[in-house]
């Protein structure tokens, strides 16, 4: 069987479905991974067999049996200048032939100091100070333990829904019952909920009520929890309340950070600066990283004598530093960020039509971050017949009602629109379950 081919000059194809996914590849090796990996770690096929990717550039994966997609998911979000973009691959290769892992945080290495001067440096937070992690949810941590270091207060306020990662610190501060329920003896205390719409009198009378708390932690969109954008001038009266209460303001911007909305980060088109920024995903372009950006005088927490309260062993990866360096350079390059504003203009007005569906609740979006609320069923249904059709796309919120659209913001306009016109097609013809 001839396998569909890819390179960056072939970057931007459109749809070649093969043989049925998920094909026999892709289903001796779903086997294979069942029997070796712990059970239930794919959270969407619940164990199910799927495709299995071997390929992907551009906005284009290709699976073991040599199935093209158009990935509409940017691998969570992280592919946001594209899979194996060509600068960020030569980044990584160059880097490779220097220097694969380092001390972070004993002996720095050039690719650090470079990445933590340059995030300084378009970071939005006055005088800012960069604090590497190897993750988002890493990032989630440290601003948490920086906010209860610099205030003294370990209380904290989060909001319903959320996801800001499932490592004990971050699931404390998420609020999915069915992540939480088994470890809820494990985590934190101190952690009070309202909801994304809560009123000012509501935020202020709890911050009044309870005095140890010392930071909010907010999604300035809710992305994984159903692409939820907060009501006009809502985050502008969390900063305020925040800054009255002299409480820490930690913008958890995982996914939104980096162009992924139409702006550098999504509270900069609030016209607010929260006192921390929690960032990752996007940033390295494909390999793991996360970071904190954060002001000086917030950061001065961290002083103590001895060694450092929280690090890792691949603090600040060569690799992964290398390659952040190579995206930031891209964003600016090729003008990603003015493109993803203006092609969410177009997205939005396609995808707006559609509520005129009876299956569809509500479109919300902005960039290239759009979610579709569907009634019932109907997102993971389209979602699996759009797979079967070349088009990867995931169901988000707690029910996968939302239908999540977040592709590279390097997406050729040819595979915008024939993704949109399938995930149409599949509306029109499927507006029944499966």
């Amino acid at each position: 069987m001839r396998q569909a081919r890819t390179s960056r000059e072939s970057a931007d194809l459109l749809p070649a479905i093969v043989t049925e996914p998920p094909g026999k590849e892709s289903l001796a090796l779903s086997a294979t991974l069942a029997a070796a990996e712990a059970p239930v770690v794919n959270t969407i096929y619940n164990g199910k067999p799927s495709i299995v990717w071997k390929e992907a550039v551009g906005s284009n994966v290709i699976d073991v049996d040599g199935n093209r997609y158009i990935d509409l998911t940017a691998g969570f979000g992280v592919a946001a200048v594209g899979h194996r973009h060509p600068k960020v691959v030569e980044a990584v290769r160059d880097q490779s032939e220097r220097l694969l892992h380092g001390l972070g945080d004993v002996h720095a290495h050039p690719s650090q100091v470079q990445l933590a001067e340059r995030l300084r440096h378009i970071s939005p937070i006055d005088d800012s100070q960069i604090y590497f992690a190897i993750s988002g949810a890493d990032a989630v941590e440290i601003a948490l333990k920086t906010a209860h270091l610099s205030t003294g207060r370990a209380g904290v306020i989060a909001f319903e829904p959320a996801y800001h990662g499932l490592t004990l610190g971050a699931l404390s501060v998420s609020s999915r019952a069915p992540f939480r329920s088994p470890f809820a003896e494990a985590l934190r205390p101190g952690v009070h909920r309202l909801s994304r719409d809560c009123s000012p009198e509501e935020l202020e009378g709890l911050l009044d009520r309870q005095p140890a708390i010392g930071s909010v932690i907010v999604e300035p969109i809710a992305g994984r929890e159903g692409v939820l954008y907060p009501r006009s001038g809502w985050l502008q009266m969390l900063s305020q309340v925040c800054r009255d209460h002299d409480a820490v303001l930690i913008a958890d911007e995982i996914l939104t950070g980096f162009g992924r909305t139409g702006s550098l980060f999504a509270v900069q088109a609030e016209d607010i600066q929260p006192d921390l920024i929690c960032c990752g995903k996007a940033l390295a372009g494909g390999l793991p990283i996360g970071a904190v950006l954060g002001g000086r005088s917030l950061m001065a927490s961290w002083e103590v004598e001895g060694e450092a309260l929280h690090t890792a062993t691949f603090l600040a990866n060569p690799l992964s530093c290398a390659a952040a360096l190579a995206v930031l350079g891209i964003l600016e390059e090729e003008g990603l960020i003015d493109r993803a504003a203006a092609l969410g203009e177009t997205v939005g007005s396609r995808l707006r039509q559609w509520e005129s569906s009876p299956q569809v609740a509500q479109i919300r979006g902005r960039g290239l971050l759009w979610g579709i609320e569907m009634e019932g069923g109907l997102a993971a249904t389209i979602a699996a017949k759009a797979l079967r059709r070349g088009v990867l796309v995931l169901p988000s919120g707690p029910e996968g009602r939302v239908l999540q659209i977040c592709p590279p913001l390097t997406i050729a306009r040819s595979q915008l629109d024939e993704s949109l016109s399938i995930l149409e097609r599949l509306l029109e013809e499927g507006e029944t379950s499966e």
